[in-house]
């Protein structure tokens, strides 16, 4: 009884810390709390477990990420039942560890005629004459003190499906993380595929 009784008292002391710990974050002079390896927000190429703030901590060990805005609305679900696939878009994913998100002029190559009046073709067309990129945003990333470098190429030479890790876009229209990508999940299809479980192996 007096271990149950405690548990209340040890969760406010341990909300209080961290309450203070931001308050204390916020409060101090941006120049005392960056670290020269991140003052471009680049991850260091020298391992660290240092953040940039407490609160960037914080959020990393529960693991808070906010979830993207997209300046368009893409709905995947559209393209792939029209017989796309992914590799039509994201198209380095097969040679290299990086699935390419698809630049203007990709999406203008179809959309210069198809569905051209539609408002978020619209925005695209005024991406492309303004001369600029779509600014995707990321959705599914690692945090950069752990250090781990996912390449795609292996894992599709694998014959892993891509809704093993992103979920079933078919069901999709503007990409969520469906799959919380996570260490246990990776180890634990690793296991699965009888794929090496060594750390230099994701870790590097």
């Amino acid at each position: 009884m007096r271990a149950s009784k405690g548990r209340p008292l040890l969760f406010i002391t341990i909300a209080g810390c961290v309450f203070a710990w931001a308050l204390l974050d916020a409060a101090l002079p941006p120049t005392d709390r960056r670290f020269p390896s991140q003052e471009q927000g680049q991850p260091s190429p020298v391992f660290t477990p240092a953040h940039r703030t407490a609160l960037d901590a914080v959020r990393e060990f529960f693991d808070l990420r906010p979830a993207p805005v997209q300046p368009i609305a893409f709905p995947h679900n559209v393209h792939l039942s029209r017989g796309m696939r992914c590799t039509d878009c994201h198209t380095s994913v097969e040679q290299g560890p990086v699935a390419s998100i698809p630049g203007v002029r990709l999406c203008m190559m179809c959309h210069q005629v198809i569905a051209a009046d539609r408002r978020e073709i619209k925005k695209v067309a005024a991406y492309l004459s303004r001369g600029e990129d779509i600014p995707w945003q990321r959705v599914y990333s690692y945090n950069p003190s752990a250090h781990v470098v996912f390449n795609h190429r292996p894992h599709l030479r694998a014959g892993i499906n891509c809704k093993a890790c992103h979920g079933d876009m078919t069901r999709q229209t503007t990409a969520v993380r469906a799959i919380n990508v996570n260490m246990g999940f990776c180890l634990n299809c690793h296991k699965l595929k009888k794929a090496s479980t060594d750390c230099t192996t994701c870790h590097y």
